[in-house]
């Protein structure tokens, strides 16, 4: 690559119709004192191709919305993005997405702006928020040119957070699920693991509630202050 490539790096190419809606997204809002209850939150899973952040894909995406401390059903999004070129590889025995459902997936950059419009200013949620986040800030700038800049919560944080007796350590999402005796209908599917996932969130925000922690900034706060915790510990 040369460096004027480097410098100057490629925009994708969008439709008028793509560039008018890229133009018309909501700009993330900052979290508030509002309470965790009256707050909308996305909560989001991907399933990628692996777990390399700076060479795989995102297959397929699925997300739900939480507010007024429910979980919305009317507020579900899923998509399957499209890649024709995709060769299989060992996490097809994982998520079960083959070449055939990858080729008939919707176009890449209508679901992202699908899901962007879908998530509005709200803050996300996901369990090992950091990859999800990297994986789809990745995916936004290839496909959109876009910058993502929404807040992302990690219930892996949240949850050894706000139950310190529980004796997990590093525990994955089959874990917490389990101690708190949730079923997933299908795990490594992007809707069914979002809606454990948000399953999981309403326990963990009704705990949080009895920590007087009620609102998504004293919420961040407090996650904050805990991850700083566990880092003098760790010394």
């Amino acid at each position: 690559m040369s460096l004027l490539a480097w410098l100057c790096p490629r925009q994708p190419l969008l439709t008028p119709q793509q560039q008018e809606r890229l133009q018309g997204l909501a700009n993330p809002g900052q979290l508030t004192e509002k309470s965790l209850r009256e707050q909308r939150w996305v909560v989001l899973d991907l399933e990628t191709t692996g777990l390399n952040l700076n060479r795989d894909q995102v297959l397929s995406i699925g997300a739900v919305v939480i507010e007024d401390a429910a979980i919305d059903l009317g507020q579900q999004f899923e998509r399957t993005l499209q890649c024709s070129d995709l060769k299989p590889g060992p996490s097809v025995l994982i998520h079960g997405l083959g070449p055939s459902a990858i080729a008939a997936g919707s176009n890449p950059a209508d679901a992202l702006l699908d899901l962007l419009q879908f998530i509005g200013d709200s803050p996300v949620l996901a369990f090992h928020a950091p990859f999800d986040q990297r994986m789809l800030t990745r995916a936004l700038k290839d496909r959109l040119g876009f910058r993502l800049q929404h807040r992302f919560f990690d219930l892996a944080e949240l949850a050894p957070m706000l139950c310190p007796h529980a004796t997990l350590r590093e525990a994955a999402l089959d874990d917490w699920t389990a101690y708190f005796g949730l079923q997933a209908q299908a795990r490594h599917h992007a809707s069914a693991d979002a809606l454990v996932t948000a399953e999981l969130a309403l326990i963990l925000f009704s705990k949080a509630r009895r920590q007087q922690i009620d609102s998504p900034q004293l919420l961040e706060q407090r996650l904050n202050q805990w991850r700083r915790r566990q880092q003098s510990h760790s010394f």
